[in-house]
């Protein structure tokens, strides 16, 4: 048989777009499709009112891998944005991560001994010694006062259902810093691209063949017949019909606004940790790039649940879901022309720096080289 392509590469997210990059390079001929209308699937930026707007949610690039940052860094300069997110508890506002800052706004204490003591106390009055539940575990870490304030009310909207019903090791630690540190990553580098994430997938795929709109799952046969290899970034279970059943994800829905004002929050992303707020933040998308337009645009975010059909954002990693992916994988690893990878594919939560990274070592199985 003879093949129009190598690779046809399913999905032109950040993982899609660096094995494109890399195989083309080896001077692959690559076919990348996408059901959207648009390519770098979940980074993609795009520009309203001269502000580049996260579709999709606030993207903060951080990694504390070198080759990774050097690699992101030829496609792109980056500015020194440093991500510091407020967290609005019923119109009181507090810093995160846990700091003392947050401590300070919270029990009036100044020093890290006040409030560790403070937090000490709060978890021996609590008396728990075995959390059975994700509400136990996080009082167990940081007392009753940081759960219920900061914890509680934005972890039941993200995940759908409450504390006492989700399992104790989604929040196995929680970053809890005694100095007056705002930064909420510890990684050695961060920042936002200048030019938006977009423009870094499109100079990742110069070279390859991009056809957008088109849903792979609906035509995989035809698919199959272009390409010797096939790269899937999808969902691992909607690849095999859901023959298992289905996985469970968590949806977003966003409201994206424009405001005539210059300035709406004074901060790119404040959460809002009470219950009865429905969303769980909202981002202000000029201060990502220090913007200085005279209006704004901001995007509410909504958790929601999903279903089959929707847009898959994160997988639901608890135990149940774990072993029902180790059977789609047992499958996966029988398919012999298809390479699974990403988010989806691998059904695992994967920051940006973590996709790039997975990518790479992709390619160096796949060609038995390192990526130069």
């Amino acid at each position: 048989m003879i093949f129009m392509y190598d690779y046809v590469i399913v999905g032109a997210g950040l993982y899609g777009a660096v094995f494109a990059h890399e195989a083309t390079k080896r001077g692959k001929k690559c076919l990348v499709l996408d059901r959207r209308d648009h390519v770098a699937g979940n980074i993609y930026t795009e520009e309203i009112e001269g502000i580049r707007v996260h579709r999709y949610g606030a993207h903060i690039f951080h990694t504390s891998d070198k080759t990774v940052w050097e690699y992101v860094n030829r496609f792109a300069n980056f500015n020194h944005y440093i991500n510091a997110p407020v967290a609005n508890y019923k119109g009181e506002l507090y810093n995160l991560p846990f700091n003392m800052n947050t401590f300070n706004r919270m029990w009036g204490v100044i020093t890290p001994t006040e409030a560790q003591a403070k937090i000490a106390a709060q978890i021996e009055a609590a008396g728990i010694t075995e959390p059975a539940n994700l509400e136990e575990q996080a009082i167990a870490l940081v007392g009753t006062d940081i759960y219920e304030k900061l914890i509680k009310g934005y972890t039941e909207k993200q995940w759908g259902r409450p504390c006492r019903e989700l399992p104790s090791f989604i929040i196995r630690r929680l970053p809890v810093r005694f100095v007056y540190d705002n930064n909420y990553f510890n990684d050695r580098y961060q920042g936002i691209p200048e030019g938006g994430y977009t423009a870094i997938v499109e100079k990742m795929l110069e070279g390859s063949d991009v056809c957008l709109g088109v849903d792979f799952l609906l035509e995989k046969e035809k698919y199959a017949k272009v390409g010797k290899r096939v790269v899937f970034t999808g969902c691992i279970d909607a690849y095999f019909d859901y023959c298992y059943g289905p996985l469970q994800y968590r949806n977003v829905r966003f409201e994206t606004e424009v405001l005539d004002t210059p300035n709406y929050q004074g901060n790119a992303v404040i959460n809002y940790t009470d219950r009865e707020t429905p969303y769980t933040r909202v981002i202000e998308h000029k201060h990502f790039e220090f913007g200085t337009q005279k209006k704004t645009v901001i995007s509410r975010e909504y958790s929601a649940d999903w279903k089959v059909g929707d847009e898959a954002y994160y997988p639901v990693n608890n135990e149940e879901n774990q072993q029902l992916y180790l059977r789609y994988k047992a499958l996966a690893e029988g398919e012999k022309n298809v390479l699974f990878g990403g988010r989806l594919g691998e059904y695992k939560y994967y920051d940006m720096d973590k996709v790039i990274a997975c990518a790479l070592d992709a390619v160096k199985r796949e060609f038995g080289e390192e990526c130069l």
